[in-house]
């Protein structure tokens, strides 16, 4: 059976440049990497490089529930794109340069425990405090 993608992205008013350090350092990832205003993120580490780790702790604001989020680096172009895999799926992460603006998408695996629809959301909202976050900072 061939699993699905899912595909998300946002266009944020800023440089490239500003954007993939927004979305690559974990002093920034802490800030934004949450789909809902009860939850957060309160660490995270970055070794980008090939075969490098992305960690991510998410957990509810009234520590009810809280999860790792990590994933192992396949294909990196600075600046760019990359690519990680997690949990026996992947997702890719293009900047797309517009100038003054950076398109970003991100396209991952599903999983199949939740809906399509509710992956998407997920996904789409935790874009969007990246995109919130970056554009205020």
């Amino acid at each position: 059976m061939k699993q699905s993608t899912i595909t998300v992205s946002t266009t944020v008013n800023s440089e490239a440049k500003k954007v993939w350090e927004y979305y690559t350092k974990p002093t920034h990832i802490v800030n934004w990497n949450f789909a809902d205003p009860s939850w957060h993120c309160p660490s995270a580490e970055n070794d980008m490089k090939l075969g490098g780790t992305y960690k991510a702790r998410m957990e509810a604001k009234d520590g009810s529930f809280g999860f790792d989020f990590e994933a192992v680096y396949s294909e990196i172009s600075a600046g760019k794109s990359f690519t990680y895999e997690f949990g026996g799926r992947k997702a890719t992460v293009l900047f797309n340069d517009l100038g003054n603006q950076t398109e970003v998408v991100v396209t991952f695996d599903a999983e199949q425990e939740n809906s399509i629809e509710l992956q998407k959301n997920g996904w789409q909202a935790i874009l969007e405090n990246f995109n919130t976050y970056t554009a205020h900072n």
